[in-house]
């Protein structure tokens, strides 16, 4: 049997009604990600390699999950830190290189934000390890 998964579709994040107007200013006017698709209670943006759902059914307060982060692929992570601490949301990780050491090593420039709904954010911009 072949490998079944293709790559990731989308991940999800539920938001209230209130906070949809906020999430909308972050990834899709600050962050530039299109709208790939609405409906009454939700909508998809385009990362260009897979979708951020977002959506708003019910009011109530959105329990936490397992997933640490959302790494969202860049070609300027100082650029995209900027961005978002002008529009006032906290960047708790300042842009910096790392290199993880794996087999091969994975060098990258990151940074880390916390989102309009208190989901954390990851800019990672893979570099070539020298």
């Amino acid at each position: 049997m072949g490998q079944l998964i293709k790559g990731i579709h989308h991940f999800s994040m539920k938001c209230t009604t209130g906070q949809l107007e906020r999430v909308m200013e972050f990834y899709h006017e600050l962050l530039g990600l299109p709208i790939a698709r609405r409906w009454e209670d939700g909508l998809m943006l385009d990362t260009g390699s897979g979708l951020i759902e977002i959506f708003t059914n019910g009011d109530g307060a959105s329990a936490k999950g397992t997933i640490r982060h959302v790494a969202l692929a860049t070609d300027d992570v100082d650029r995209c830190a900027a961005v978002v601490r002008e529009a006032g949301y906290s960047v708790f990780i300042q842009p910096k290189d790392i290199v993880i050491p794996s087999n091969p090593p994975l060098s990258a420039r990151i940074a880390f934000c916390v989102g309009p709904i208190g989901e954390e954010i990851e800019f990672f911009q893979e570099k070539p390890h020298v």
